[in-house]
């Protein structure tokens, strides 16, 4: 088969790991009998709007998690992000991980690029690196059918990653994020159509939204890009959501056997 079943899940966080997980976890079992291959969570997804080391001493029960859901539903789960300690850094890893539709933990990612900038918001500073170390290179998963290039969130704003993902054999992207409310209305939509767009692949953006704890409003409007920029699915602008798409591979193949850009490369 050369399609695939596409779940992005949007969220709003809170301060409260159980609750948001079992959140999320109702939402899906909703859909259970829709046999999804795969499945994105948004970053932070487990909480947002408090002390990220907290979340990070429940790493190993979100992941325990994370491995049930995805052997219960037999689909691909990509994590969105969890912070995971560094014992010798002393700072967390904010790491996207991937589950098997056997429950298998297959690989992480862990994010490059840190949201250390100023925003017009209630928040107003976001410094990442104060309490996360940056990942060391891209990440990528083979999921049978395709492969999947990993990505949270600010990485987003990177082309060169993305591009570098394509390289490595990436026909889907995934971006689980929590895009603010003043950066997602000017930029969230046209930085994804343009991933997918500039790289030929179908992009699984998943992003929190609502008003959060501390008092960052995210944007919503996940989306489910086609690799010619069409919106194949797209969530609400607050709340909850899960959005499905199938994703087409022979289209996607015919996308850039007709307009070869990718192999018209110079640079």
């Amino acid at each position: 088969m050369s399609r695939l079943k596409a779940a992005v899940v949007q969220v709003c966080s809170g301060l409260v790991v159980p609750e948001n997980l079992a959140d999320i976890e109702c939402q899906l079992m909703a859909h259970r009998h829709e046999k999804i291959d795969i499945i994105v969570l948004p970053e932070c997804f487990a909480m947002l709007g408090g002390p990220q080391a907290e979340v990070a001493l429940q790493a190993d029960e979100i992941r325990e998690w994370m491995a049930s859901i995805a052997g219960s539903l037999g689909s691909w789960l990509i994590g969105g992000s969890v912070p995971v300690h560094d014992a010798v850094d002393g700072r967390n890893h904010a790491s996207c991980f991937v589950y098997s539709p056997e429950g298998e933990e297959i690989t992480r990612y862990n994010k490059m690029h840190l949201f250390d900038v100023e925003v017009s918001d209630g928040k107003g500073r976001y410094r990442e690196s104060d309490d996360f170390i940056p990942g060391a290179g891209p990440g990528l998963v083979d999921i049978g059918r395709a492969t999947v290039g990993l990505s949270i969130c600010y990485d987003l704003r990177f082309p060169e990653l993305y591009r570098t993902l394509v390289a490595q054999g990436a026909k889907i992207l995934a971006v689980p994020s929590a895009f603010t409310k003043v950066t997602g209305e000017a930029h969230w939509e046209v930085l994804l159509k343009a991933r997918a767009i500039e790289n030929q692949c179908y992009v699984l953006a998943a992003n929190q939204a609502g008003t959060h704890p501390d008092g960052r409003q995210t944007y919503g409007h996940s989306m489910i890009i086609s690799p010619w920029g069409d919106i194949l699915a797209e969530g609400p602008a607050q709340g909850a959501a899960v959005i499905m798409a199938e994703l087409d591979l022979d289209e996607l193949a015919k996308v850039r056997q007709r307009m070869p850009c990718l192999n018209h490369r110079r640079l």
